[in-house]
């Protein structure tokens, strides 16, 4: 999954950020200062740049035109500031794109993704055994043959992808899936769901091979 610097300074919103973005799967690093950012830039690669413009001891603005001279680094700005000259300045350094705080998480989210694909940073299509998933398009396939399935049900199997080698229990697996149900989702649901996305990919429900039962624990997806 793709490598995210975040540069916040603000302990409340790096911390929020960060248990967002890692849900999504995404690989975090934080700092909060610009020389932080500057020196992390110099030792490791990144796919995306979260960066405040305003920090304690400069600005986003240098962290930004490091990371456009150092490789071809998706940057995205946050900002609390609505100040024009600001994102104009920001986006004549090479900025991807830019979001005013507060933000909705999901917007984040969905811009974030729209800054990585233009960037062809990240990895749009997934398969697993003769499983194909598409997360630009949205679609399922088995054996070329599009699947249909429900808005939680392609949740849930997102989860699984962005935690593939992990295992889920299932309260996390309830964590994940809330804020899409729109209503209460119970233990026993969580079933029903999981065992209606087995009929539709597996080849043998009964004997599941892309989400596997890990008895006593959870549910995995293989690496």
């Amino acid at each position: 999954m793709s490598r995210v610097l975040l540069v916040e300074d603000d302990e409340s919103i790096a911390k929020n950020l960060c248990e967002l973005l890692a849900a999504e799967g995404y690989q975090i690093r934080s700092v909060a200062r610009q020389a932080q950012a500057l020196e992390a830039l110099a030792t490791e690669t990144f796919d995306l740049l979260l960066i405040d413009i305003s920090l304690p001891d400069g600005n986003g603005f240098a962290v930004c035109t490091a990371a456009k001279k150092s490789a071809d680094t998706a940057v995205m700005f946050l900002t609390a500031s609505e100040d024009e000259a600001s994102v104009v300045t920001g986006l004549d350094l090479g900025a991807d794109d830019y979001i005013t705080k507060p933000f909705r998480p999901m917007e984040l989210l969905s811009r974030i993704k729209s800054v990585l694909r233009r960037s062809g940073k990240t990895q749009s299509v997934f398969e697993v055994g003769t499983v194909k998933i598409d997360t630009v398009r949205g679609t399922v396939h088995k054996d070329e043959t599009e699947l249909f399935l429900s808005a939680l049900e392609y949740k849930i199997l997102l989860v699984f992808l962005n935690n593939r080698g992990i295992v889920l229990t299932r309260q996390k697996l309830l964590e994940e899936i809330w804020d899409i149900a729109g209503e209460f989702v119970s233990d026993n649901t969580l079933t029903v769901y999981i065992k209606r996305i087995r009929e539709k990919i597996e080849e043998n429900p009964q004997e599941p091979q892309v989400i596997k039962t890990v008895r006593g624990f959870g549910y995995k997806m293989d690496a």
